[in-house]
């Protein structure tokens, strides 16, 4: 059985296991994205977010106690929802628990628009960029992450553990689906070229400003050897986009 969007997530033990993985301390979550992701947003205080795809929601607890205005967050998956709704339990925070390609975009809406590891889960990304750019305040930005191309190209050499010692990179200009073994399931993701998230963005009506593939930090690991295996390929594709003068 394969698992498309979120819906993997709804499935007991993959669930527990998946949270598991994302408490350790050096998980690429935590020692990379995050970090990463806090760098290019910058100040937040004060702004209203959106944030799509927002899993058990802490990320927006935290931009709340940080001095973020007002947070939405859009979760497909029944238990990251949960979770979601008591992490924001007593803040000014609202959880919807719609896909991105379900959720109604309000228009004008939002200061800043986030996103992080989810949209390579989503099918149509163009569709998906022109309904972030409408909610978006005239002076509003759009801040994601997505897993590194590199990495979603092939997954041949995850079929031999779940610690990976090498990777295999082929197919790489071939857009589309990808399957891959994770956690003892199959989730299904979409392969896509870093000009293609490019062309993507500014035919939608972005400008893209920055672009990050997450070089690893020492001061963010605590394990010497595992900081050291980050440093062999990218796992992460950020980038910051404000909406182009049209």
């Amino acid at each position: 059985m394969e698992f498309r969007g979120s819906s993997v997530y709804d499935e007991a033990d993959f669930f527990t296991s998946y949270i598991k993985r994302r408490e350790r301390t050096d998980s690429p979550n935590t020692a990379i994205e995050g970090p990463l992701m806090y760098e290019l947003i910058g100040s937040f205080k004060g702004k209203r977010i959106l944030d799509l795809g927002c899993g058990d929601a802490s990320f927006g607890r935290d931009l709340l106690n940080g001095g973020a205005a007002f947070y939405a967050g859009v979760e497909g998956s029944r238990n990251m929802a949960a979770r979601a709704f008591s992490n924001l339990d007593g803040v000014n925070g609202t959880l919807f628990n719609e896909t991105m390609e379900t959720y109604s975009f309000p228009p004008n809406q939002f200061d800043l628009v986030t996103s992080r590891f989810a949209i390579h889960y989503v099918s149509d990304i163009n569709q998906l960029f022109q309904n972030v750019r409408a909610s978006l305040t005239e002076a509003g930005r759009f801040i994601f992450s997505v897993q590194h191309p590199l990495t979603t190209a092939s997954f041949i050499s995850r079929q031999s553990g779940e610690l990976r010692g090498n990777w295999v990179v082929d197919d790489y200009f071939l857009d589309g689906e990808r399957k891959e073994p994770w956690i003892g399931q199959v989730v299904v993701k979409y392969h896509r070229t870093i000009e293609h998230y490019f062309h993507a963005l500014t035919q939608s009506g972005f400008t893209v400003t920055d672009l990050r593939e997450g070089t690893p930090k020492r001061e963010h690991f605590s394990n010497e050897s595992e900081f050291k295996r980050r440093q062999r390929i990218p796992l992460v594709l950020a980038f910051s986009c404000v909406k182009s003068q049209m």
